[in-house]
């Protein structure tokens, strides 16, 4: 892994199939197939993905805005390219690394997890990524390092909900380590094979797929492996609501709705609401990280 490109892709690359990085990341998601991306398929869910309409349109960012509709609407002018992502804390290899070296040697995979939002409300989506683990083995994780914290890029110029009130900017997010060390976990380049729409998080972002949609951070411009547990953006505007661990559960209400159910988007006006599976029905693979833990507590 290289510290910064001294190149542009576009200096190496024909202009015909140069247009940004996110093409190439797409072309190796649609191309590749391998003994990695089987094993990838054995996570999937079994339930048939939404379209790429549902996916694209109906999304909480709140940097781009607090109604559903909003990010489809205002996101068109970030710019993702070029990227860049610090990677610092307790690494042996802390640097600002090109979008282009974080994704150097990676295989993208496709996985398709149901994705859960705060509000309840779900879907199903092909996510093409890697796993967060590749990365930090590759720059070292030290032994102290017990946590990962996350942060979204800060453009209010491009990003007009960072103007609003009512969030401390930039988003934040964070694992503990284990957590962020599981197969389950993402770095997600795209969707349906192709580039990640900048509605859903370009040109890089996290998928979690046992927790709510919120720890899925988008946007990422900073990875931070720490000793101490991060702060996070909802339990810093809502720790009575929000605390960090955000395990889909339906045994404990969130304060203002009932986590028992989930109403899966994309089914029509009269589609029903359906029964939420603890841990998002990831249980056999992420249960034991929580034993002896209280989750009514560890919320």
């Amino acid at each position: 892994m290289r510290y910064r490109n001294e190149y542009r892709w576009s200096e190496i690359t024909p202009k015909s199939a140069f247009l940004n990085r996110r093409q190439i990341i797409a072309a190796t998601a649609a191309l590749i197939a391998s003994p990695a991306l089987a094993a990838g398929g054995t996570y999937s869910t079994d339930e048939a993905p939404n379209s790429l309409e549902d996916i694209t349109s109906y999304n909480n960012y709140y940097e781009f805005g607090y109604g559903k509709s909003d990010p489809a609407a205002y996101a068109g002018g970030l710019k993702t390219d070029p990227w860049s992502i610090v990677i610092d804390g307790l690494v042996d290899k802390p640097g600002t690394y090109d979008l282009a070296d974080v994704l150097k040697g990676q295989t993208i995979e496709e996985r398709i997890y149901r994705f859960r939002c705060v509000e309840a409300w779900s879907m199903v989506i092909p996510w093409n990524g890697f796993e967060l683990s590749a990365l930090l083995n590759r720059v070292g994780v030290q032994p102290a390092a017990k946590y990962v914290a996350f942060e979204t890029l800060l453009r209010p110029e491009e990003m007009p909900g960072q103007k609003l009130a009512g969030i401390e900017w930039p988003y934040r997010e964070g694992l503990r380590m284990d957590e962020a060390m599981n197969p389950l976990t993402l770095l997600a380049t795209g969707i349906y094979g192709e580039p990640m729409p900048n509605q859903n998080g370009a040109p890089i972002r996290l998928v979690v797929p046992w927790k709510y949609g919120f720890k899925s951070i988008k946007s990422i411009v900073r990875i931070s492996l720490t000793e101490t547990m991060p702060q996070t953006t909802w339990n810093m505007l809502q720790p009575n609501e929000y605390g960090f661990y955000a395990n889909v559960n339906p045994e404990v209400d969130h304060p203002r709705w009932s986590q028992a159910s989930e109403r899966p988007i994309g089914g029509g006006l009269f589609a029903g609401r359906k029964e939420t599976i603890k841990f998002n029905g990831y249980g056999e693979q992420v249960a034991s990280l929580y034993a002896g833990q209280d989750l009514a507590k560890d919320y």
